[in-house]
């Protein structure tokens, strides 16, 4: 099923607008991020091909099933809470049955670890994305030829040199694996063409290197050392860095460029967002998700904060929470009972 399919059959129980102009934090460029729920025609919710989630092809609009919806609610996944709470403003539609899940039977101290270890996360991926735009990858990759070094003497030097200064090709070049070492091998040369020796590596992507079989009496060159894990490493880290390439959004790549502060500011923002969403449930017990503080968010969002500051500031919030969770009145965790109740009863209107 696609969105569309939901819409033409009428199948939405909830459509809003979430993301940045429901905090209150949209700018010109910003998107519009469209959240929903719907429920299945009977066939499909009683038969097996039941559908948890429906979005379209940029993940700018997703919509939940209704017993999913309520499932990541008991978690109170920050996301879908949002939902819930979405302000008046930002509600597109809202089937009269949704007005039986209400806010407060969900909110509980289990938005210590969604929300604050969502934000944790967030940090991570912070510095994470800091590693890409600071040591870039060029697009042309390395062969495993870049990993492997010759012994001489007391010191190793690259193959590629080692063949460059002895004007050797290393198609020519038969290997032996060493026994009891390894990433060792004893390296001989065909210099008439004539031995039949594989090479280093057969192929430009080969991630191992090639054996030979090496005739009686035939000349040690010297020993080759391969480093096939540092490879492994590397390619994974080339093909992760040119997918991000591909995928990044360039205005958000050039923010980050421009202000020189080496992390992703919109994710910090959010990650300040998160926890300071978190602060106020336990603190209020409710949850409000338009912001009080939109310049401090899109001052940080822009740059202009440090992001040593940023974590002081991240580490404050997160012993503000630890304070108030020890106090709040809220309960452990939502009430599964009463909540799988109402679920039913939404279900048999739908379903009658």
């Amino acid at each position: 099923m696609t969105i569309q399919d939901l819409k033409s059959q009428n199948l939405i129980l909830l459509e809003v607008i979430s993301g940045s102009k429901a905090f209150g934090l949209a700018t010109p460029t910003s998107d519009t991020d469209i959240k929903g729920v719907y429920y299945l025609p009977k066939e499909k919710f009683f038969g097996l091909d039941y559908i948890p989630q429906i979005s379209n092809e940029t993940n700018d609009e997703v919509y939940y099933e209704i017993g999913r919806f309520v499932e990541l609610l008991l978690k109170n996944n920050p996301n879908i809470l949002e939902i819930l709470a979405s302000p008046e403003d930002c509600i597109l539609y809202k089937h009269p049955l949704m007005d039986n899940l209400k806010i407060e039977d969900f909110l509980s101290k289990l938005c210590k670890d969604s929300f604050a270890g969502y934000a944790v996360t967030q940090i991570k991926k912070a510095r994470g994305l800091n590693k890409k735009i600071v040591n870039p990858l060029p697009k042309e990759k390395k062969s495993l030829l870049d990993f492997c070094y010759v012994l001489e003497d007391y010191k190793t030097v690259s193959v590629l040199e080692f063949i460059t200064e002895k004007n050797l090709k290393q198609e020519q070049i038969g290997l032996v694996d060493l026994p009891n070492s390894k990433g060792m091998f004893a390296m001989f040369y065909d210099y008439g063409k004539t031995l039949g020796y594989k090479g280093i590596i057969q192929k430009e992507n080969s991630n191992e290197v090639s054996l030979s079989s090496i005739p009686k009496g035939e000349k040690l060159i010297g020993y080759l050392s391969c480093n096939q894990d540092g490879y492994s490493k590397y390619c994974k880290e080339y093909t992760e860095y040119w997918n991000w390439i591909k995928k990044r959004n360039e205005e958000r790549y050039n923010t980050n460029q421009q202000h020189g502060k080496n992390y992703d500011s919109k994710n910090m923002m959010h990650t300040i967002r998160l926890l300071q969403t978190a602060e106020q449930i336990l603190s209020t017990g409710k949850l409000n998700i338009r912001v009080s503080n939109r310049e401090e968010l899109l001052d940080i969002k822009v740059g202009n904060r440090e992001y040593d500051d940023l974590l002081e500031m991240a580490d404050n919030l997160i012993a503000s929470i630890e304070k108030h969770y020890k106090v709040s009145t809220l309960p452990e965790k939502p009430d599964e009972a009463k909540v799988f109740q109402t679920l039913i009863k939404i279900r048999e209107e739908l379903y009658q």
